[in-house]
C-alpha cells in the first residue's frame, strides 16, 4: 500500500489510496461514505439501475484496507448505509462478511443523514466522536476545530498527458479535513463548488485519491 502521510493538528496522518485515513498513533482507521446497498436503493425508488455489486466491492476494498493495517479501532463516518430498507435487506453472505471485519476491534458507526440508526450488526453508534484533538462527524460544523468529517464527497479533475481526469480528493486545511466518499457507487462534489471552497481556508490542501495519493492545493 503506498499511502501519504500529511500532519494535521499535529497528528501524522495517512491518506490511503482506497479513501481511507489511518491514524497510526492511535492504531485507527477512518472511513466515510460507504452507502451499502446504494443499487438496491435506486432500482426500488425508480432510478438509474446499477450492477448490484457495490455492496461487495465496497467491503472487499474494507476488507483488504483491515488486513493490512489490523487497526485496533475502525470508525464509518456517516452514511454507511443508503436508506433503512438497505440495511435491513443485507443478504446473509454481506452480513457475514461485513460482522467478520467488526470482530475483535471497536467499531464505531458515526450517524449520518442517509443512516437508518443503531442497527443489529454490533458495534458502538454515536452522533459523533471524539479522540484525543480530533472530532468525528458526519457534516462539517462552522467554526470546528480539529474536525473529520465526509458527507461532501469531494472530487476534483487533474489534467495528466493532455487528459482530464476526475479523482476523489481529500480536503483539510488548519481546522478540518473532509474524507472522500469510500463506497463504490458514490458519486462526488467538486472540490471548487461553493458548499467545498466556502468550508475551506485559502490555504487549504487536496489529496487526490490513487496509487498513489497526490498532494496539491484545494483547486479553486
Amino acid at each position: 500500500m503506498t499511502a501519504l502521510p500529511f500532519v494535521f493538528r499535529a497528528q501524522i496522518l495517512h491518506a490511503l489510496p482506497s479513501g481511507g485515513l489511518h491514524w497510526p498513533a492511535r492504531d485507527l482507521l477512518c472511513v466515510a461514505d460507504l452507502h451499502l446497498g446504494k443499487s438496491d436503493r435506486m432500482a426500488r425508488r425508480g432510478g438509474v439501475l446499477l450492477p448490484p455489486y457495490e455492496t461487495v466491492e465496497t467491503l472487499d476494498r474494507l476488507a483488504q484496507d483491515i488486513a493490512l493495517l489490523a487497526p485496533a479501532t475502525v470508525i464509518c463516518l456517516g452514511d454507511s448505509f443508503d436508506d433503512l430498507t438497505a440495511a435491513q435487506g443485507l443478504t446473509d453472505p454481506v452480513r457475514d462478511h461485513l460482522t467478520s471485519l467488526m470482530a475483535g476491534r471497536r467499531w464505531i458507526w458515526v450517524l449520518g443523514n442517509h443512516d437508518p440508526g443503531p442497527l443489529d450488526l454490533g458495534g458502538t453508534h454515536l452522533a459523533e466522536h471524539r479522540n484525543g484533538p480530533l472530532m468525528f462527524r458526519h457534516i462539517a460544523e462552522p467554526g470546528a476545530q480539529g474536525e473529520v468529517s465526509g458527507h461532501y464527497h469531494p472530487k476534483l479533475r487533474l489534467q495528466l498527458r493532455g487528459r482530464s481526469i476526475t479523482r476523489r480528493c481529500l480536503l483539510f486545511d488548519d481546522t478540518r479535513l473532509i474524507l472522500p466518499a469510500y463506497g463504490a457507487y458514490t458519486g462526488g462534489l467538486f472540490c471548487d463548488r461553493p458548499e467545498l471552497s466556502g468550508l475551506m481556508g485559502a490555504a487549504a490542501e487536496a489529496i487526490a485519491i490513487g496509487a498513489p495519493p497526490v498532494r496539491l492545493p484545494m483547486p479553486r
